[in-house]
């Protein structure tokens, strides 16, 4: 039976839930299904530049910076990115802002409507990715800076063609969906280059074969990391320069992670977009994102909350992490709020982690995917563990147990960041 269609009063988590169980899937890699609505939308092909990002980890972190670096600049920017971590509405912002729920199910509405004018069913994703696109073209404007959901070819985001595409890295992750190989992977990631458009490379590894020949194939300008652009940390910690055949700049340190600023420079710049150093510096330092090596102060402590959940992201957040530990020497050891999902490979997250992580405070998480606890303590054989009921409790006996030498961390999943969000929403 097929769920009743909500109306443009109902509210949003109405409008959530009825997506949700639309289609038979939440997520259904193809285009086939999706096109016809974006064409009949007109979304497809937007009077706006356009910037898709994909990669294994850090697309947040990019998004983040170049719709920053470009609103600063003046210009009217949409921006889209995925999941979101405590709203919906996280995924989808106007000029740097939430758009509200309103605007959302009105979106909803059309997509909704025009999905059944084409006799079509839509995921999930694929839905909410197309109010998004129903918003920005409202909203009339100027670029759109779009976040690749799972690996690129196949996804719906990959419906409108880029004028630069951007991909951060490669590593193993989702290989259900996009193989088991880093080159299978990247053949995925490559579909969201076009012909004749500036594609930036991030990755530090070396340039997977898959991306050279699509490259080749669509007689795109590729631009590499190491090789075509180039940045480095200065002594004092609080300024990076960025040098290219073009440009070099000197700019100021942002919130975000310095890899992920410099290739949202690099995108920025190759774009022809008209943009001074003075937007870029600026959006740099606004650039602001939930969960990614995010510090908070809460009860006079320091909290990092970082959502990586793989091997890759979790080697990139420890490169932060020691980055931040030499220039805050006060703090003598890391303690984790962590917990997992059983279809991550736990043994390679919590193994780099044991390297830095003095005490783990575990729980099972409150969602289906969740690892029984008993899978993360298998995982942590011969560390310090203490267990808890929710992740919840286990935040909260950091808090008031710790001392000001610690660092708190919490990581291992968007769902462990949420958990402990919700606890620090209920408390305030």
């Amino acid at each position: 039976m097929k769920p009743h269609a909500p109306h443009s009063t109902d509210t949003l988590t109405t409008w959530l839930d009825y997506w949700g169980h639309v289609h038979v899937t939440g997520i259904d890699l193809g285009l086939e299904r999706v096109i016809p609505v974006a064409e009949k939308l007109g979304v497809i092909h937007p009077e706006a530049k356009v910037f898709t990002v994909a990669g294994t980890n850090g697309k947040g972190s990019t998004t983040t910076t170049l719709a920053a670096i470009l609103n600063a600049q003046g210009y009217k920017v949409g921006l889209y990115q995925s999941p979101h971590i405590y709203r919906f509405n996280e995924r989808v912002k106007l000029a740097g802002a939430e758009v509200d729920d309103q605007r959302l199910i009105d979106a909803f509405v059309q997509v909704d409507q025009v999905r059944r004018e084409c006799g079509l069913s839509l995921s999930f994703f694929e839905a909410t990715t197309l109010a998004a696109f129903v918003i920005f073209k409202q909203q009339q404007c100027d670029v759109w800076v779009l976040e690749v959901g799972l690996g690129g070819r196949l996804d719906v985001v990959n419906v409108i063609d880029p004028d630069v595409a951007v991909i951060t890295n490669i590593g193993l992750d989702h290989v259900d969906w996009l193989g088991d190989t880093v080159e299978k992977i990247a053949f995925e990631k490559a579909g969201i280059i076009r012909p004749n458009i500036p594609v930036v490379f991030a990755g530090q590894q070396q340039l997977p074969q898959a991306i050279q020949d699509k490259v080749a194939e669509t007689q795109a300008q590729l631009y590499t990391l190491n090789q075509d652009y180039f940045y480095q940390l200065d002594e004092d910690g609080q300024t990076w320069s960025f040098a290219s055949s073009g440009s070099t700049l000197k700019l100021p340190v942002g919130q975000l992670a310095l890899d992920n600023i410099s290739t949202a420079v690099a995108a920025v710049l190759v774009s022809g977009i008209d943009i001074s150093q003075q937007a870029i510096a600026t959006g740099i330092q606004q650039a602001r994102l939930q969960g990614r090596f995010e510090i908070r102060q809460i009860q006079d402590r320091t909290v990092i909350f970082d959502a990586g959940h793989n091997a890759h992201g979790v080697e990139f957040l420890l490169k932060q992490l020691r980055k931040f530990l030499k220039y805050n020497k006060q703090y003598t050891e890391v303690v984790a709020v962590f917990s997992m999902l059983a279809d991550k490979d736990i043994p390679s997250v919590t193994d780099l982690l044991k390297t830095t992580v003095k005490d783990w405070f575990i729980a099972n998480l409150d969602v289906p995917r969740a690892a029984p606890v008993q899978q993360i303590q298998d995982a942590l054989q011969g560390q310090q563990v203490h267990e808890f009921g929710s992740i919840q409790q286990a935040f909260e006996t950091v808090l008031k147990q710790g001392n000001n030498n610690q660092l708190i961390l919490v990581c291992g999943s968007f769902h462990t960041l949420e958990a402990v969000w919700e606890y620090l929403e209920e408390c305030r």
